[in-house]
């Protein structure tokens, strides 16, 4: 394992699994977040975002977090190692909600309250990027795919864990 994507909704506890994954495994931890949002919540150019991936993926061994379906195809195919943390609606809200006004690695500002748009795209998830996500896991189903359904699962997971 020396090319891992982590994928799922937001709220499902990707950037908590990747930092704990990270830690066992010592690969270099990369945020997609990071690499596409400012601090004062513009965005990077296109160009600017698949320069910063296209620079990750040309390593040898790496970790990254994040969805952003446009790059999941290009990650996929790179990659060796595929977890998908497949929550429930119910579950990523209140993980959204709880990480509310706490400072995080893997985003370059506090959230502090609600964004209608972000909230409708996690409850448009199961139906809208969850089918594709599956689709694509399937035509790349050479890649070593986990995909946990709970917390519980994902805990098991990593105490569990021996590379």
């Amino acid at each position: 394992m020396k090319r891992v994507i982590v994928i799922g909704c937001p709220g499902s506890g990707k950037s908590t699994f990747a930092r704990a994954l990270q830690a066992k495994t010592g690969l270099p931890l990369h945020y997609l977040d990071m690499m596409f949002w400012n601090a004062d919540k513009t965005t990077v150019s296109r160009e600017e975002f698949d320069k910063r991936l296209d620079a990750v993926l040309a390593t040898e061994r790496w970790l990254i977090d994040g969805n952003y379906s446009r790059t999941l195809e290009k990650r996929l195919s790179a990659c060796d190692t595929v977890y998908f943390l497949d929550l429930s609606t119910e579950e990523c809200l209140l993980g959204v909600k709880q990480r509310q006004g706490k400072p995080r690695p893997d985003m370059p500002w506090v959230e502090n309250g609600e964004d209608a748009e972000f909230l409708k795209f996690i409850k448009d998830f199961a139906t809208c990027s969850r089918p594709k996500i599956l689709s694509l896991l399937e035509k790349y189903s050479d890649k070593r795919s986990v995909v946990f359904h709970s917390h519980e699962e994902i805990d098991k997971y990593l105490s569990d864990f021996d590379e």
